[in-house]
C-alpha cells in the first residue's frame, strides 16, 4: 500500500493483523483512518492510536463511513465480525449499492477483496461457489469478490476490475444508503 501511495480506511483496532497494517501504513507515511464505535475503543484501541481515529456511535455508522471513505474493501483473515463485514459489502455491491468511480492507478469502482493468505478464504469461497451451482447466487454476484494469496497480487486484480451488474440490479435507486456512502 505504502509503495503505490494507496491510503488506508479500516476498522480501527490496534490489535491483531489490521493493527500491525495500520502501523505500518501509517509509519510509511500514508494516511491512516481508523472508524470505531465508541464502545469498542477500550477492547480494540491499546496505547496509541495509528493515524487518524474516528469515533462512532455502532456498528451500522462504523461500515457507512469506512464505506463513504474507502476506494475498494479488502478483507483479510478474520473473525464473525469481519465475515459480517464482508457479506454486507458484497451485498451492496450485488444491489449496485456502491458504485461510485475511485482513483487507484486508474478509474476502478467499488469491488470487494479477499486476502486469501494461506487459503484461509478456501471454504467460504466454496460456499459461495456452492450457492451459485445451486442457483442461490448468479455467477455475476460471484465475480464481486476477487481473491488473491498475496497483497501484490490483489492490489493488482483491484486494480484491473470491472464490475459487471445485471439488468435488474443495474436500475435500482438506493437514496439512504447513496447519502451514507456518497
Amino acid at each position: 500500500m505504502v509503495e503505490r501511495r494507496i491510503d488506508l480506511v479500516y476498522g480501527g483496532g490496534s490489535l491483531g493483523l489490521m493493527g500491525l497494517v495500520s502501523q505500518a501504513v501509517h509509519d510509511g507515511g500514508r494516511h491512516v483512518l481508523g472508524v470505531i464505535p465508541r464502545s469498542l475503543m477500550p477492547r480494540e484501541v491499546t496505547g496509541e492510536p495509528v493515524g487518524e481515529v474516528r469515533a462512532v456511535s455502532d456498528m451500522h455508522q462504523r461500515k457507512a463511513e469506512m464505506a463513504r471513505q474507502a476506494d475498494a474493501f479488502i478483507a483479510l483473515p478474520g473473525g464473525y465480525g469481519t465475515l459480517e463485514e464482508l457479506l454486507e459489502v458484497i451485498t451492496w455491491a450485488q444491489l449496485n449499492i456502491h458504485h461510485k468511480p475511485v482513483v487507484m492507478f486508474q478509474v476502478l469502482e467499488l469491488s470487494v477483496g479477499l486476502l486469501n493468505v494461506d487459503g484461509f478464504y478456501n471454504s467460504l469461497l466454496s460456499f459461495i461457489d456452492k450457492a451459485v451451482d445451486e442457483g442461490f447466487i448468479s455467477p455475476t454476484a460471484r465475480r464481486i469478490i476477487v481473491s488473491a494469496p498475496t497483497a501484490t497480487q490483489l492490489v493488482r486484480q483491484l486494480e484491473d476490475y470491472v464490475p459487471e451488474y445485471d439488468e435488474i440490479t443495474a436500475k435500482l435507486v438506493w437514496e439512504e444508503v447513496d447519502r451514507l456512502t456518497a
